[in-house]
């Protein structure tokens, strides 16, 4: 887990799940590694994930990654991956703990918010911990997001 004031450098973001700010409140962030096979980074690297309906779970004291779409690598013929296999996550024991806490204590969820590769050229998830938003507060979101848009308005005219 990164502290709060550092700065990682993100160098491409592959995937979004844009949604997720919307639905969610997030309460804490998390950098996890993912375990993937050769097709499945080329195919990241093409850019064309998707991570919009994933979720992540843990079982037996790991951490899963279900339902993220990665499409096949089309060069790679007879090896290639199933695209919405479970994908391991790469965390420290004490982060599976504490994450564990928070889900099974407090109903909290897991969110992926983003897969990219850093600056050596791995892999990462952003992980949210987060908790589902109310009709209402999505509203609040939704007014303050068109307020935001139509102050900048303003102020770009003036």
């Amino acid at each position: 887990m990164a502290p709060k004031g550092s700065s990682r450098v993100i160098s491409k973001v592959v995937a979004e799940n844009r949604k997720a700010r919307f639905n969610y409140e997030i309460i804490d962030t998390y950098e996890a590694g993912l375990v993937l096979t050769g097709t499945e980074v080329k195919s990241l690297r093409e850019g064309k994930a998707n991570i919009a309906e994933s979720y992540a779970t843990d079982e037996d004291g790991e951490m899963w990654l279900i339902n993220a779409y990665l499409p096949e690598y089309l060069q790679a013929n007879r090896f290639n991956h199933a695209p919405r296999r479970r994908r391991k996550l790469l965390l420290s024991k004490r982060e599976i703990n504490k994450l564990q806490g928070a889900v099974n204590r407090e109903g909290m969820s897991l969110i992926p918010l983003k897969i990219y590769f850093n600056e050596r050229g791995r892999a990462k998830l952003e992980l949210a911990l987060g908790k589902g938003k109310k009709l209402h507060d999505k509203r609040e979101s939704e007014k303050e997001r068109d307020w935001n848009r139509q102050k900048s308005r303003l102020l770009k005219e003036h």
